[in-house]
């Protein structure tokens, strides 16, 4: 909806394909991967995703901004952590009376830049068969030449490390100090409702930087270890892979998530690789191999564990598997109190299917 004329932008791809559109957002210029989220809701949560970092976003469902944002429930960190932002239908006015501004201003003060009135049904079919890929965003240099000369200064998200620049620079407490359970988060790029969940469950939780040493988290001695999501690739992060593996040694209980999930099974002698376009939504279907059940999911990563090394593993057994495409979804270590699921439990935004797995966590702790 555009109540306000607003000047042209224009979106180019790597491999060159141009898209005119609308600017919405800062005026200027900004790159990054391009991925999409099938969301039909929850856009404020995605945008202040740590794992979204480093990245350019398309929106698939028809509206964006229609009902505002919030000021804290809604932040999954301390602000915006995409690059950009592109959609179809880009509204300048909200209706949810809980709101305390418009997307707009959201996005201006945030310095993002963003494109509307792009053919985002077009644009996502473009994706899914030529494969994820950079794209940059101007309001300010319309030339496509010119453009995508900029863009090759855009860094390829494959072999990048992002977790340390999202993370936590100071160790931080959240939940109720006399619990009897205690978490050691390591914050590759942490969700606040990933923590909440925890507080809910009566767990105290300390979040330490990405790069603290396996002996700094076990000075605080906790209960159990969580690995946290984040962004980048984790074939470029030894350190977590290798406080990883000083943590399994512990034989204390050790959940991951997302990126969590990859540097576990890094830590396992399990190779990840770059996927052609990633998931990204709250609706993909995951079965869980040891109950039967399927679980509707919310998923944001764009790579993921070997399947043949996975069945290959004496120690590793397969828990969870993706319906559409039988990628791994989850593991569980046979040798070590140690589990994983590659996509996001807490569910924000999302469908709740997946909760039980904190109180699996938490069961495990209080064994």
């Amino acid at each position: 909806m555009k109540h306000t004329q607003q000047p042209e932008a224009l979106l180019v791809l790597q491999d060159g394909t141009v898209y005119r559109g609308l600017a919405l957002g800062k005026k200027g210029t900004a790159g990054g991967e391009i991925c999409f989220n099938t969301g039909m809701t929850g856009y404020q949560e995605i945008y202040t995703d740590p794992s979204y970092y480093g990245q350019v976003i398309i929106n698939t469902t028809s509206h964006i901004g229609n009902y505002g944002v919030l000021n804290n429930a809604e932040q999954e960190s301390n602000g915006v952590k995409i690059r950009g932002m592109v959609c179809n239908f880009f509204s300048d006015i909200h209706s949810r009376y809980t709101a305390y501004g418009s997307l707009q201003d959201y996005f201006e003060r945030a310095n993002i830049v963003g494109i509307h009135g792009v053919d985002t049904r077009q644009l996502v079919r473009y994706i899914r068969s030529k494969g994820v890929m950079n794209c940059i965003i101007s309001s300010e240099i319309l030339d496509p030449v010119a453009l995508l000369a900029e863009l090759h200064k855009v860094p390829d998200m494959a072999g990048l490390e992002l977790s340390s620049e999202v993370s936590t620079k100071e160790a931080y407490e959240q939940g109720d100090p006399e619990s009897k359970l205690r978490v050691a988060v390591l914050d590759l790029g942490v969700k606040r409702s990933i923590l909440s969940n925890f507080n809910e469950r009566g767990v105290f939780c300390k979040v330490f930087p990405a790069r603290t040493s396996y002996s700094e988290l076990a000075a605080w001695k906790p209960n159990g270890y969580f690995i946290a999501n984040g962004p980048g690739d984790p074939a470029a992060m030894p350190y977590a892979v290798e406080t990883v593996k000083q943590v399994l040694d512990e034989e204390k209980p050790v959940f991951g998530i997302c990126l969590g999930h990859q540097i576990l099974s890094l830590a396992s002698g399990i190779s990840t690789y770059k996927m052609h376009n990633g998931h990204r939504g709250l609706n993909h279907p995951v079965k869980n191999l040891i109950t039967g059940h399927c679980e509707i999911t919310s998923q944001n990563h764009g790579f993921a564990v070997s399947a043949e090394e996975v069945m290959d593993h004496d120690n590793i057994e397969l828990t969870h598997i993706n319906l559409n495409d039988k990628t791994i979804e989850g593991i569980r270590r046979k040798d070590k109190p140690a589990f994983s699921v590659q996509y996001h439990p807490e569910s924000s935004p999302g469908p709740h299917d997946s909760h039980y797995l904190f109180d699996q966590f938490v069961g495990m702790m209080n064994e």
